[in-house]
């Protein structure tokens, strides 16, 4: 990897790089304008109660999502949403993403993506 203005690597956000992020992210681009509501985002990326709450709280600190709180009748409802911003920001990212796969996935030798592993390799990892 080089450094330099054109270094795609630069572009991969570590606010979106975090697993449990590019879930939350991705689920929500998919929501559309209604957004999820908690139960819905984490049942979606089979996260607990706390685990999505410290996400959300790094991602709305972030203006990634916006995050509302309401009541419906009596009952407490949470409703994430993508944010303008943290639309654009999610896209540069998923192709700065894209870009960085496809570098690597060039430069693996000829060999390694054209052949299986042998049986006895795959025994080892797997």
């Amino acid at each position: 990897m080089t450094g330099g203005a054109d270094n795609v690597y630069d572009s991969l956000e570590r606010i979106f790089h975090e697993p449990n992020r590019l879930a939350i992210m991705s689920a929500l681009c998919g929501a559309g304008r209604a957004g999820l509501t908690f139960g819905e985002l984490k049942e979606a990326c089979a996260l607990t109660d706390g685990n999505l709450n410290r996400h959300l709280k790094v991602l709305e600190e972030a203006d990634a999502v916006r995050v509302e709180k309401e009541f419906v009748g009596r009952k407490p409802r949470t409703t994430v949403f993508l944010s303008t911003e943290g639309a654009k920001r999610f896209n540069d990212y998923l192709e700065a993403l894209a870009e960085v796969l496809r570098k690597a996935q060039e430069a693996m030798p000829a060999v390694s993506r054209a052949q299986p592993a042998p049986p006895a390799a795959r025994r080892a990892h797997g």
